[in-house]
């Protein structure tokens, strides 16, 4: 075999000679680029965010290509050098970061990155009045010296604090997230997932963050789209079902304004269990400063039936969760649609129409949502009818004694009555009280006062009804003759009038005359006035 030719020799050590001079002088290059390096990162974030940046860890590599990671970076919104109060939280801070660069790049000025990965990004915004207190002081020499075109977070946080102490702050975390650089002075276009902790669900974002509003964060613009997906209610307790909602967001971190929809085809309450649609289109206010929500409204669909809802969602600390205050009113719904939702009956008692105004007051607690829920309001329910041929055979033939008409029953003629009532209700502790109803049919009207507890257990309620016919004139025959003398007694006003009683439970009601019992939750003046006369 041939030898190579001293040439051929000299040429081979020659390039390898050329590779390792090269190969010093690139870690040459990088060992005095590290330092240059860190600085120019230091320094663009000061500019920035005109803050504070400390970095414990900076490191340099060149093999295949330029390669620079770092960790425990963290921006303050104080940038006083002098200033280490303790207990201050980074207004940004990184676990760790990466990125990589050609050799050429490090001698540019900006430096320009196409993609830094970042690991335990959390964002802590201070209250808006301890902001206002730190010092803003950026460094004379500080300038943009990286220009990034993306970032990309594994994870991410967002937590916006309260400087109100009985206020939790308001936290968001996110799973990915990633940031892209649309153009100078422009906003970074953003996608994320993330994980709802309560009601647990799936929610995408995207669309636009910033630019950063350095002298104050919580004016840094924010818009965007979200879905947020298979969202289990069951998490809350007392409630269940698996919503779905999509809307739109624009404002700032402070004060955002969302427009969306939900939709729960499941919805239920544990008092009765029984699923019916739900969907709601909403306008919200988020205050970022307390972490409060404002509902400007609420427009639901249960079932045929529309209410409105304006009021708050607030956060809690103690005890922990949220405090809804909200006013409801249904101009023209179905009551069997609401009954379906709260009692187990299945058909629901009645049907017909029903109008409505209540306060809602639902404190944070570990109880079912039915028992910590309290209600105070007024109702109206008309062309009612009972689904229970018991109870409206009652209310019918109620009907027929009230006009006297037991002549035409008697032959058949017994006549299918709708039923109205109203009144004013109150719920607390899962009973539903009821100071004054009133419930009327042809022939007679009944002013009731009574408790009815949402398990259907206890339905209690005395009054008095005032009737077209005299009492003899509800009966026949003997008994009819006996009760002419008395008709007297209990004729007032054109009215014959008779306490009664409604007791029993939803499923099995009984109705009778009350002689012993005195009700004082019905005023003096009803008690003395005729139907007529109170209205």
């Amino acid at each position: 075999m041939s030898q190579p030719r001293p040439f051929g020799r000299w040429l081979l050590l020659g390039f390898a000679c050329a590779i390792g001079l090269i190969g010093v002088s690139a870690t040459l290059v990088i060992r005095r680029a590290e330092p240059i390096l860190r600085q120019r990162v230091i320094q663009t974030l000061a500019a920035r965010f005109k803050s504070k940046v400390e970095l414990d860890a900076f490191h340099v590599s060149a093999y295949p290509v330029i390669r620079v990671s770092g960790s425990g970076l963290r921006i303050f919104g104080d940038s006083d050098p002098n200033s280490h109060e303790p207990g201050v939280q980074p207004i940004i801070a990184v676990q760790e970061f990466s990125f990589s660069s050609g050799l050429m790049s490090l001698f540019r000025s900006p430096m320009h990155i196409n993609t830094v990965h970042l690991k335990g990004l959390q964002l802590n915004l201070p209250p808006k009045q301890r902001w206002a207190e730190m010092k803003r002081i950026t460094p004379k020499d500080a300038k943009i010296s990286i220009i990034v075109d993306k970032f990309v977070s594994d994870t991410a946080e967002l937590v916006i604090n309260t400087d109100r102490p009985e206020k939790l702050p308001l936290e968001f975390s996110i799973e990915r997230l990633q940031m892209t650089r649309i153009g100078s002075g422009q906003p970074l276009r953003f996608e994320a997932d993330l994980i709802n902790p309560k009601p647990v669900g799936d929610i995408h974002s995207s669309g636009n963050f910033g630019p950063w509003a350095a002298d104050d964060p919580r004016d840094t613009p924010v818009s965007g789209t979200y879905s947020f997906r298979n969202a289990d209610l069951s998490t809350i307790k007392g409630i269940g079902g698996i919503l779905s909602s999509t809307g739109n967001y624009e404002g700032t971190l402070s004060d955002i304004v969302v427009d969306g929809t939900t939709d729960t085809p499941d919805f239920r309450i544990a008092v009765s269990g029984r699923p019916v649609p739900l969907h709601t289109d909403f306008h919200a206010i988020v205050d970022g400063t307390s972490g409060d929500t404002y509902l400007r409204p609420v427009k639901a669909k249960l079932l045929n039936t529309w209410m409105v809802a304006t009021g708050s969602v607030v956060r809690m600390q103690q005890p922990h969760g949220h405090h809804v205050l909200l006013d409801v009113a249904i101009e023209k719904g179905k009551i069997d649609d609401l009954l379906r939702l709260a009692v187990k009956t299945d058909p629901p008692i009645m049907t017909g129409e029903v109008q409505l105004k209540t306060k809602l007051d639902l404190p944070p607690g570990q109880e079912d949502v039915a028992n910590r829920m309290k209600l105070a309001g007024t109702f109206q329910v008309t062309d009612a009818h009972f689904n229970n041929p018991k109870i409206q055979d009652k209310v019918d033939q109620l009907s027929v004694r009230a006009r006297g008409l037991l002549k035409q029953a008697r032959a058949g003629n017994i006549e299918d009555v709708n039923s109205k009532l109203g009144g004013k209700f109150s719920l607390e502790s899962g009973v539903l009280s009821f100071s004054t109803l009133q419930y009327a049919v042809p022939g007679a009207e009944v002013d009731l006062a009574g408790r009815y507890s949402l398990d259907g257990n206890q339905f209690v309620f005395h009054g008095k009804a005032y009737l077209d016919a005299k009492l003899s004139q509800m009966v026949t025959g003997w008994k009819s003759a006996m009760l002419k003398p008395v008709d007297p007694f209990f004729r007032k006003h054109g009215d014959t009038e008779v306490p009664v009683k409604i007791a029993g439970t939803r499923s099995e009601l009984h109705f009778g005359p009350d002689f012993h019992h005195h009700n004082p939750d019905l005023g003096h003046q009803e008690q003395d006035q005729s139907p007529a006369e109170q209205r």
